[in-house]
């Protein structure tokens, strides 16, 4: 690794010293720092410096790397949707928008710290977490939670030594939307299909010795409630030798629904039903199997039981009935949810997320009012709902807020801020994350990948050069 680091470090020298000289050289008036380089922290980044010409927007991220749930939670096989990190690196590339990696909130600096160094802080460093099923044998080994299984194929730092029991024929997930279709995909596609993506080498070895067979993908309603898209399910339907088995029963009246569906439900209905039809004409040594109105109810040995649901107004009520489906690997995909990472900040335990009013931070009291100067977006503020365009569009609606309230100074201005100190800290600037990035490409190249994604931050720092 020595000679390859040593030329990506002197090729950057130049452009981070120059980009430190032009930053320090400048003396904006307003200071906003944006927690969180995910795509909520970027796309608020694009619209504020967009609209405030006399502003240095900060972005202190957790990770050495930027990018979150695109570079961390977007399957390896959907290359097209990372995409959209040529919008943040132009975002990035901004004279007046400087990157701080390798800072945590709450352990390297407080929110208090943040807002006396800043005129408005935006926190915007999602979801971490899951929600759990509250099954007795929950916290066995061979359960555990879609986010840690696509944290581990995508190289999340610390999610490699996850090592998920593949032995077993059958794995059940629990859960419908798109991240639990990802998940059946990674298991059920041909390896040398993910060879050539940028899935880390370790889930790759552990892939080419799954004895994974068949995938029940779970949930407590039915078709006309499934919460994956049409191009996940396509997708689930071209996989070569995967054999894609519905249930009859689960489509019992469903076809005379679809003149009152709306068209992307009615699409994603047709689509089923002509599976549905299609059923048994081709075979396959490996099965998807989606199973509809069965909620979870106990995990056993070698297997899950669940409750028969059936639809009140479209929630799902248990019955007296129950089925056991055999799962040697139990998957839950039921949610994401936030963490509380400062005292400062005014959370709700319950829901996962920030209190807010359309983005505004609720003072950390029982006033009910807001507190001018602090702002949440992405699922942090809202909860984990929507694709990457509701979370584009919500950053827009809390960063023009935030324009809004400078602007009309119910945030002071007045005062001069410094910004963020980082003597003594281990930063990660916008260079040395392209050092990380080139180092990346250059080792993934010589695997046919796009890139080798780094999982330990040590080895991060070092790469950047701090």
């Amino acid at each position: 690794m020595g000679i390859s680091l040593l030329n990506i470090w002197r090729r950057g020298l130049h452009t981070s010293s120059a980009r430190l000289q032009m930053i320090q050289g400048s003396t904006p008036t307003k200071r906003i720092c944006i927690v969180g380089a995910g795509p909520a922290g970027f796309y608020a980044a694009q619209l504020i410096l967009k609209q405030l010409d006399d502003c240095v927007v900060d972005v202190v991220e957790k990770l050495p790397v930027p990018f979150g749930l695109v570079r961390f939670g977007v399957a390896p096989d959907h290359p097209e949707v990372k995409n959209v990190i040529n919008t943040f690196t132009k975002t990035a590339d901004h004279p007046r928008l400087r990157y701080f990696g390798n800072i945590s909130l709450g352990m390297d600096v407080s929110l208090q710290e943040l807002r006396n160094r800043y005129h408005a802080v935006l926190l915007t460093y999602g979801a971490d977490k899951d929600r759990q099923l509250e099954l007795e044998n929950e916290q066995q080994g061979n359960v555990i939670s879609a986010r840690k299984f696509v944290a581990w194929y995508n190289g999340l730092p610390g999610a490699e030594n996850l090592a998920p029991d593949l032995s077993g024929r059958d794995v059940t997930i629990v859960g419908q939307g798109n991240v639990a279709v990802d998940v059946a995909r990674m298991l059920l596609s041909p390896l040398d299909a993910l060879k050539t993506t940028d899935t880390t080498e370790y889930a790759l070895e552990a892939l080419s010795r799954s004895q994974v067979e068949r995938v029940h993908l779970v949930g407590r309603r039915g078709p006309l409630q499934a919460a994956f898209t049409i191009k996940e399910l396509r997708e689930m339907l071209k996989l070569p030798n995967v054999e894609t088995r519905w249930r009859t029963d689960d489509f019992s009246g469903i076809d005379l629904q679809l003149d009152k569906l709306q068209r992307p439900r009615k699409r994603l209905t047709e689509l089923m039903l002509k599976s549905l039809k299609e059923q048994g004409r081709s075979s396959g040594s490996k099965q998807f199997l989606p199973i509809f109105l069965r909620a979870p109810k106990a995990i056993n040995p070698g297997e899950m039981e669940f409750s028969v649901t059936e639809l009140q107004q479209e929630s799902a009520v248990a019955t007296s009935s129950t089925e056991r489906l055999p799962s040697h690997l139990i998957l839950r995909s039921i949610g994401y949810k936030s963490s509380c990472v400062d005292s400062g900040i005014n959370f709700d335990n319950r829901r996962g997320r920030v209190h807010n009013i359309d983005g505004r931070v609720l003072k950390n009291d029982d006033s009910g009012k807001v507190d001018p100067g602090l702002y949440v977006a992405g699922w942090l503020g809202t909860g984990p709902t929507g694709v990457i365009v509701t979370t584009m569009n919500g950053a827009f609606a809390v960063a023009k807020s935030i324009c809004d309230d400078i602007t009309t100074k119910i945030v002071d201005t007045t005062s001069m801020k410094p910004g963020y100190d980082t003597v003594g800290k281990r930063v990660v600037s916008w260079d040395g994350w392209r050092r990380i990035n080139e180092f990346e490409c250059e080792v993934g190249k010589s695997k046919g990948k796009p890139r080798e994604k780094i999982v330990s931050i040590e080895n991060m720092l070092q790469v950047a050069g701090v």
